[in-house]
């Protein structure tokens, strides 16, 4: 019944879907998982790496990407379509400056690119981004902004969010602790809860993450792989001894 309604992108199901949009957003749920935090003063990402092999470069297999000074995104999807994004709202960051002299918001241009996935969902001959992005950055008086956009061209402010493949775990991991979350102060605590997060949830070791830090007027910075390697043994120990401690039976 379906592929009666698959074969445009600008047909609607008779529940009222877009399938095509649908099946982007599975791309999404099958790539990397990515998580990112705001904090008062900076935003921090985290990504899961893929493997690289022996012969390729591994500057070549990036998924966190600026797009301004003051701006950094990354993803999870379809790799060639983010490039495409990328490439285009850098060139929408570099026009702003040159018609209005300052640099753009975060907010703008995360709607600039929502809008351009939403145009790709109401075109024929078109298919819709198959990536979700996570943008963060600070706008000129150095209010920090975290959003995501999806496939279908929608876009909320967040204090910390997920998408990719364990994005539901990792969600539910982080609801768990929204307390902390809300509370963290400083880059090193949050690029912890970073770690663990990635750690707990979707078992990943240091090998097979990337951490990157951007703070105002600041360039992006990325994580040591020996700074992400101690994190990793820190919080393997406190889960240990969080799990011994559960284990242990409660006084009467």
């Amino acid at each position: 019944m379906a592929q009666r309604y698959d074969r445009a992108v600008t047909i609607y199901s008779p529940d009222g879907h877009l399938l095509q949009v649908e099946y982007a957003q599975e791309a999404v749920r099958r790539g990397s998982t990515v998580v990112g935090l705001r904090t008062n003063n900076a935003i921090v990402l985290g990504v899961e790496k893929r493997s690289v092999g022996d012969l390729q470069e591994e500057r070549m297999v990036r998924k966190i990407c600026m797009l301004d000074d003051h701006v950094v995104m990354t993803f999870s999807g379809l790799t060639a379509d983010a490039r495409i994004l990328v490439s285009r709202a850098q060139m929408e960051a570099q026009s702003h400056r040159l018609n209005f002299e300052k640099p753009t918001t975060v907010e703008y241009i995360t709607r600039y690119i929502a809008q351009l996935k939403q145009n790709y969902t109401q075109s024929n001959g078109r298919r819709p981004f198959g990536l979700s992005c996570l943008v963060g950055g600070f706008d000129e008086d150095g209010t920090p902004h975290l959003f995501q956009t999806d496939p279908s061209g929608i876009f909320y402010e967040w204090r910390a969010n997920t998408t990719g493949r364990s994005s539901q775990p990792v969600r539910d991991y982080m609801e768990k602790h929204a307390d902390e979350i809300l509370t963290i102060a400083d880059e090193a605590a949050a690029v912890k809860h970073i770690v663990r997060t990635l750690v707990s949830v979707s078992s990943l070791n240091h090998t097979q993450m990337e951490v990157a830090v951007l703070k105002y007027r600041q360039p992006l910075r990325m994580i040591d792989h020996q700074v992400l390697a101690d994190l990793e043994r820190t919080v393997r120990r406190e889960i240990e001894a969080e799990a011994e401690a559960s284990r242990r039976p409660r006084a009467p």
